[in-house]
């Protein structure tokens, strides 16, 4: 159960954390012209391509005591971020990353363009143009990116297990909960809390699909 709790813990902060960073990010990829805005595209979907091992490594040498980040780190709070849940929320940020700036962008994409004009053209700055026309508009692609980080966070293993170790109370998620009790062949137990993973991401697909088609009829009804 412990590990259950700070795997929702873990989940509900990076999700609160790429929401805050992930749309401004996923605003300027849809609807900025840079000649150069596929390297950042690139970057962004890198994750969704690299083996979360490779990741993980890099992550930990950052936050180790010889990284920068580790360095900055122990200078300011007398420890590194290694093996510690704030680690662990920072290296999830990371690694979720694409799973809630792509919906994000594709949602913001889909917008008709003329919509946007016609907001200028009444005098609306970007912002309350965002707040009342690009984002109640992109209410689907939002539900998709909060569902999607959730899900992806709550599931993590590689990335957690090199990043966070295995502590209980501290860094030990379900998924590698799960992992120590197959090593130690308690089928049962693993399977257990596998069992929860699956219905949990069960629920959270059924809810994405069911709410998306029922703001899509709503928004077509209007």
């Amino acid at each position: 159960m412990t590990e259950l709790l700070l795997s929702f813990r873990l989940a509900f902060l990076v999700t609160a954390i790429l929401l805050v960073l992930a749309t401004p990010l996923a605003y300027w990829l849809a609807f900025s012209k840079f000649p150069a805005k596929f390297l950042i595209e690139a970057v962004v979907a890198l994750p969704l391509v690299l083996p979360p091992t490779v990741l993980g490594f890099y992550l930990l040498v950052a936050m180790g005591p010889r990284g920068p980040l580790g360095r900055l780190w122990l200078a300011l709070f007398g420890h590194t971020l290694a093996f510690t849940f704030t680690g662990l929320v920072i290296a999830s940020v990371l690694y979720s990353l694409p799973f809630c700036v792509q919906p994000l962008v594709a949602s913001f994409e889909r917008l008709d363009p003329k919509l946007l004009a016609a907001s200028h053209v009444l005098g609306a700055n970007p912002v309350r143009t965002f707040r009342q026309v690009i984002l109640p508009l992109s209410l689907p692609g939002v539900i998709t990116a909060i569902v999607l980080t959730f899900a992806h966070t709550l599931g993590e293993f590689g990335v957690v297990l090199m990043v966070g170790g295995n502590l209980p109370g501290a860094t030990r998620t379900v998924s590698i909960s799960i992992y120590d009790h197959v090593q130690s062949i308690e089928y049962a137990a693993a399977n257990q809390l596998a069992l929860t993973l699956l219905a949990i991401s069960f629920v959270l697909l059924a809810l994405v699909y069911g709410l998306n088609r029922r703001v899509g009829v709503r928004w077509l009804s209007n």
